[in-house]
């Protein structure tokens, strides 16, 4: 199982002084040396976090993957189409979150999400839609032309007793089933940590966790190196 590190957290340290540091590129670059396999960051309509500058000298820097997570609006497509990540991920988005809350409301938004995808794949970036693990959202996932789906594991996360845990992890597994015999690569990120990350590496239909938050403040304790090799010993097939 693949370990993408999301690093918006580290321009959110940076911008609360715009003194420019510490440098989200750095840490995405720490983050590959030290075993990760993509690097993930979210351009917000609002730029609280990453701004357009650290998109650009991320796609100059990166050389494992770059993910572009944004919402489906005219303006991120200009971008991604600009920039040429290696993935693009949609999101919902909404001004007054903390962080995403949810999967993408696939079946509301599908007619445009159908077209908003095809100029991305016609320029070779891959598309993910972060969803909900449900067989309705990832069959209209594939059909609007996705390549990816990536599992939005909050709920699991914030589960507490161990029936709830296990009925959320088997959901997730049936899921991914679904979705790799639909043709689709399986992702899955939200609110994952060392506390809740190991059964993922008994679901063989998930080929990728993305984390962000948690390895971040991690790091702030003990070093990025370290927070990343923690969740690798934990996912380690």
């Amino acid at each position: 199982m693949r370990l993408a590190v999301n690093i918006d957290h580290i321009a959110t340290l940076r911008n609360a002084r715009n003194e420019g540091h510490p440098d989200p590129v750095e840490a995405a670059l720490l983050a590959e040396r030290h075993g990760a396999a993509g690097i993930v960051c979210h351009l917000r309509e609002d730029r609280r976090h990453i701004k357009d500058d650290d998109l650009a000298r991320l796609r100059e820097e990166i050389t494992t993957k770059l993910d572009l997570e944004m919402a489906m609006t005219d303006e991120m497509q200009r971008i991604a189409l600009s920039v040429k990540p290696d993935l693009v991920t949609l999101v919902p988005e909404k001004r007054e979150e903390l962080t995403t809350e949810g999967g993408f409301a696939i079946e509301k938004h599908f007619t445009r999400l159908t077209e908003f995808v095809k100029p991305l794949r016609e320029k070779e970036i891959g598309v993910s839609i972060f969803i909900e693990p449900e067989e309705e959202a990832i069959s209209l996932a594939a059909e609007a032309g996705a390549n990816i789906v990536e599992f939005h594991t909050g709920t699991y996360s914030l589960r507490t007793g161990d029936e709830e845990k296990a009925f959320e992890l088997e959901r997730i597994r049936n899921s991914a089933r679904f979705a790799r015999e639909a043709g689709l690569t399986v992702v899955a990120g939200h609110g994952l940590s060392v506390l809740n990350i190991a059964p993922f590496k008994e679901l063989h239909d998930i080929e990728e966790v993305s984390i962000g938050h948690a390895i971040i403040s991690r790091a702030v304790l003990i070093g990025l190196p370290a927070a990343i090799q923690e969740i690798l010993d934990l996912i380690s097939r």
